[in-house]
């Protein structure tokens, strides 16, 4: 497994300022955001896909700071109700696909995205339960109407340029959030759809991330390392779903926190081990948004923990079997 880090909490640096902190602290690999929701400073599609001299400056820099890529992270809503809206998204995929394949990136990360109820909708409506019936109608049109024919149109982009891997955020709020809707989607467009992994999302929705690791062999693609801490005080009166703002931390029923601040030394120990075991050997890549933490803080506490849990290499003869 390689240590790896989102590096947009670091986006007030320069790039190579904020790779060379990173690779000193021992990180092996970025994940660089390169638009979307996601902050580009790092790698600009628009600065980088028509100069050719920067994007060997660029590999030469990831050379000299002994750095991989372990991901390009383009998270959007592409299927948003809003056309413009959406073609933004679509158009920022492409141009990560494009850009992973002058840099040798084969995984891009991004969201299934959510469309609204209709043709004439203006916002994404999340389903969230199976009555009224309206509910199951919405499903069915956001499915087979717009996602599923979207991802098979933006598969065929993404194998066009060298992309291997689209790794998808479980994440509420869009149509893939658990690993049912994974799968499910996976089934409809092919093996190119997998998970890009992250607990923290999973925890809050009362999901066992071991188990969902479990269930998504075979297609886990990439890791979020991000923990989520439940109140359990506030749950236990208003439930998980909670609309209020992050940084209203003392009232939330959960908040994100830095690795080993939300959920203890063993469950983290027990994810890792399970990757080991369905056979992932690839990126943990940590992502900070810990409110009560600054982003070095964050990430380098992040880091020291990994270091002690991370499983780098392979295993040895079982002289005892």
């Amino acid at each position: 497994m390689k240590l790896s880090v989102l590096t947009v909490p670091l986006q007030g640096m320069a790039a190579e300022e904020a790779f060379s902190y990173l690779s000193k602290l021992g990180v092996e690999q970025v994940e660089i955001g390169t638009g979307g929701y996601t902050n580009e400073n790092h790698l600009k599609p628009s600065v980088y896909l028509n100069d050719q001299a920067k994007i060997d400056a660029f590999k030469a820099m990831m050379e000299r700071l002994n750095l991989g890529i372990s991901a390009l992270s383009c998270h959007g809503n592409p299927v948003h109700p809003n056309k413009e809206l959406a073609e933004g998204y679509h158009n920022v995929f492409v141009d990560t696909c494009r850009l992973a394949q002058k840099l040798g990136v084969d995984t891009i990360v991004t969201f299934s995205g959510c469309p609204g109820d209709c043709a004439e909708s203006k916002r994404p409506n999340w389903v969230t339960c199976a009555w009224p019936n309206d509910y199951g109608e919405i499903l069915d049109w956001q499915w087979n109407e717009v996602l599923i024919p979207y991802w098979k149109k933006a598969a065929e982009i993404a194998e066009s340029y060298g992309v291997k891997k689209i790794a998808f955020e479980l994440h509420p709020g869009f149509c893939v959030y658990n690993p049912m809707t994974l799968l499910r989607l996976r089934e409809a467009v092919g093996d190119i759809i997998g998970a890009n992994f992250d607990p923290s999302h999973l925890i809050w929705q009362g999901i066992d991330p071991v188990a969902a690791l479990r269930e998504l062999k075979g297609a886990v693609y990439h890791f979020h390392a991000k923990d989520t801490r439940i109140d359990k005080y506030n749950t236990a009166v208003n439930g998980v779903l909670d609309t209020r703002s992050f940084e209203n931390m003392n009232d939330r029923s959960w908040v994100f926190r830095t690795i080993g601040y939300g959920s203890d030394t063993m469950l983290w120990k027990d994810m890792i081990s399970t990757l080991r075991q369905i056979g992932y050997d690839g990126a943990v890549s940590i992502e900070h948004e810990d409110g009560l933490m600054s982003p070095r803080e964050g990430l380098e506490k992040a880091v020291t923990f990994l270091k002690d849990i991370l499983i780098f290499e392979q295993p040895g003869t079982m002289w005892w079997s």
